[in-house]
């Protein structure tokens, strides 16, 4: 019975696919729809996130009131609380009459507030009161409003680092998370690209009148294999590219290759210690990058040691201290990403200033473990590491060089290098208008 229902379901809302974490999420959207229980879908982008709001909308009984699609990302960070909440009229410029926002639109219906982790951090308070009380203030005025909505709210951002990064209330979190439903990725449904790629193919056929494109079987076990980072989406956006291009009808594996993107792949070396699920850097100077910020941090730390140690010598110690034994062991075992010259021999320093040490004037240092042996050697002057790195290496540089490497990446798609860096489209949109990559 549950299994018609779904069928049903799919057939009314255009879903297709029959895996287990599809059937899933729509089993979840409609047996939650009847209450008044705020939802969150979860999902990569282009997975299909904005047919479950809908799902929930129609079989509520609120299927006869109004449903309203916001995309929170859209919306400019200056006007998105005018945008909700609406306005009074002078509440500022350009304000020349009252206003109703969407959740007075939306009174006695559904409001699916999609990317809704891109939220300014004064919004996500307003929001947060609305989802308790059902009370809300328009911008400029003092009177409170009153609305009965459902919230159905939807992100492809990990809300776990959001909050850890504080650009997400944790609060509000668990408001919008009563109900969960997470969409699975394209990946993790083998069985539906095939069904998908016949479907959209049809499609295209009738839109464009012309004969459906078929897949080879050796071309059907490529489409199955591809990662699909774009999901749904790019599915059928390569199935278009290929309806409208290939005069063969039959699409082989050697065709479908043309028009799939190169899986990355990175041939670069890998830094010794990249722990799995750590960033791979996609080009040498990023890796150059890494090594010199690494060697800095040693530098320093190298430098706050050899301070240690000539202050333990000046205090007249018998004995090096287990601080000054670290020291020489990390002087004689430095760090891997340290460039070392096999011909330097490390040395305990003497009380004597190090730009001064000579092989004649630098005693033994008796050490604990009589097996450690030490030789004095001349030890060059210390510059500033610090300094000189950060004089030739501008921190701005190299966000800049990030930020263009990210959009050259995914073909000037502001929304995916966002997510690729991590950071929120207005910041990425901020930055690029910065440092002049537009």
């Amino acid at each position: 019975m549950v299994k018609t229902e779904i069928q049903s379901v799919k057939l009314r809302f255009g879903i297709i696919g029959n895996t287990e974490g599809l059937n899933r999420a729509i089993d979840i959207a409609m047996q939650v729809a009847p209450t008044d229980l705020s939802v969150l879908v979860t999902g990569e982008s282009g997975v299909g996130k904005e047919s479950f709001p809908q799902i929930i909308h129609q079989f509520s009984r609120r299927k006869h009131g109004p449903y309203i699609a916001v995309n929170c990302g859209a919306i400019p960070e200056g006007t998105i609380d005018s945008e909700l909440f609406g306005h009074e009229k002078g509440a500022f410029t350009g304000a020349i009459s009252d206003r109703n926002g969407y959740f007075a639109e939306a009174n006695g219906g559904t409001i699916f507030l999609d990317e809704v982790g891109e939220l300014p951090l004064s919004t996500q308070a307003r929001l947060l009161r609305v989802l308790e009380t059902g009370e809300y203030i328009k911008v400029g005025s003092s009177k409170v409003q009153k609305t009965d909505v459902r919230i159905v709210a939807a992100t492809n951002v990990s809300f776990a680092d959001a909050i850890a990064e504080g650009r997400f209330r944790e609060d509000l979190y668990y408001r919008l998370n009563t109900v969960p439903i997470k969409v699975p990725p394209l990946r993790e449904r083998p069985d539906d690209i095939v069904l998908l790629f016949r479907k959209f193919a049809s499609d295209f056929a009738e839109k464009y009148r012309m004969p459906a494109i078929q897949l080879t079987e050796d071309a059907k076990r490529v489409l199955v294999s591809y990662s699909w980072p774009g999901n749904i989406r790019q599915l059928k956006n390569i199935t278009e590219q290929i309806s409208i291009i290939e005069t063969n009808r039959d699409i082989s594996a050697e065709i479908l290759k043309n028009y799939l993107p190169a899986q990355p792949e990175s041939q670069l070396p890998a830094l010794l210690g990249m722990k799995p699920g750590e960033k791979k850097f996609e080009s040498e100077r990023e890796i150059l990058y890494q090594v010199l910020f690494d060697m800095r941090r040693d530098v320093t730390e190298l430098k706050k040691l050899v301070h240690g140690i000539l202050a333990e010598r000046n205090g007249g110690a018998s004995a090096a201290s287990p601080e000054v034994q670290s020291a020489v062991h990390y002087l004689q075992n430095p760090p891997v990403n340290v460039i070392q010259d096999p011909s330097i021999v490390v040395n305990a320093p003497s009380v004597t200033p190090v730009s001064t040490i000579t092989p004649a004037d630098a005693p033994q240092v008796k050490l604990a473990h009589p097996a450690v042996k030490v030789t004095p050697v001349m030890m060059p002057e210390v510059q500033d590491t610090e300094e000189y790195v950060e004089e030739n290496l501008s921190l701005d540089e190299v966000e800049k060089e990030m930020i263009r490497k990210a959009l050259e990446r995914h073909h000037g798609k502001r929304k995916n290098a966002a997510n690729d860096l991590k950071i929120s489209e207005r910041t990425l949109y901020r930055k690029i208008k910065e440092y002049g990559l537009d």
